[in-house]
């Protein structure tokens, strides 16, 4: 399934993916299933389907992070840097000992850059997140939003070509979770050509984000269709265009 945006390049294309697991000696779990997937660079597609469906999985896999020997084929672009791909995690994956600039500042450190330049950076991402006030502390003292501006600050800090985030905003509550969407939103706007895949329960989160949406299966999971977000952005939730969308969407899943 090929998502144009622009006519931009391909950025990754997945052929045939699958991943089967051994339970035992006689028995296999079949996680994904023949995945096809074209994904332009500068898009931003969430993975949307029900728990245990294999999307976290197949970010996982995208990212270098699984494993588990699969099947298939996944092939970035010419010139693709692993080095500038960032992910960012549910639980929000922030080192307990570091403080937040020590943490936003880490995937810096060994970058061919001076002491300054690094520093500069560090306190402009900061700012630019709101963090000022917090910059000391660790992360045990801060809020669920507060950890997870740190989470994208680290993702962002690098300008990262590709971006993946595993329900990154699951665990806020839903003022907070609106936020930060939309500082996410910012963020991808400020960078122009990043790539982002998100992986998401919530059809209202995945109309609200994306260019594209890719309807899971239930496992072994496969991609059932890929829908086209056309709305124009800053984005209504509360227009009739908008509810049409999620309801074009919540017609792909299958009933349990």
């Amino acid at each position: 399934m090929s998502l144009s945006k622009n006519n931009m390049a391909a950025y990754l294309t997945i052929k045939n993916l699958s991943l089967t697991i051994p339970d035992s000696m006689r028995s296999h779990t079949h996680i994904l299933q023949d995945i096809d997937l074209v994904v332009n660079e500068g898009e931003f597609l969430v993975l949307l389907g029900p728990s245990g469906c294999g999307k976290s999985t197949l970010l996982r896999i995208i990212a270098g992070l699984e494993t588990r020997p699969h099947k298939g084929s996944i092939v970035f672009r010419e010139n693709y840097d692993s080095s500038r791909t960032s992910f960012v995690f549910q639980d929000f994956g922030l080192l307990p000992w570091l403080t937040v600039r020590e943490n936003i500042e880490l995937p810096l450190i060994g970058r061919a850059m001076l002491a300054d330049e690094r520093r500069d950076k560090v306190e402009a991402m900061i700012h630019r997140l709101g963090l000022d006030d917090a910059e000391n502390s660790r992360p045990h003292n801060l809020s669920g939003g507060m950890k997870q501006r740190v989470g994208l600050a680290r993702a962002f800090i690098t300008d990262p070509e590709l971006i993946l985030l595993d329900e990154p905003f699951s665990e806020l509550d839903f003022f907070t979770a609106k936020h930060l969407r939309n500082v996410l939103l910012e963020l991808w706007d400020e960078k122009k050509s990043t790539t982002i895949i998100m992986v998401s329960h919530y059809i209202e989160e995945a109309v609200a984000l994306a260019d594209h949406v890719g309807v899971f299966s239930h496992r072994p999971g496969t991609i059932k269709t890929v829908i086209k977000d056309t709305l124009p952005r800053p984005r209504d939730i509360r227009a009739t265009s908008f509810y049409t969308l999620e309801d074009e969407i919540l017609s792909h899943f299958d009933v349990v």
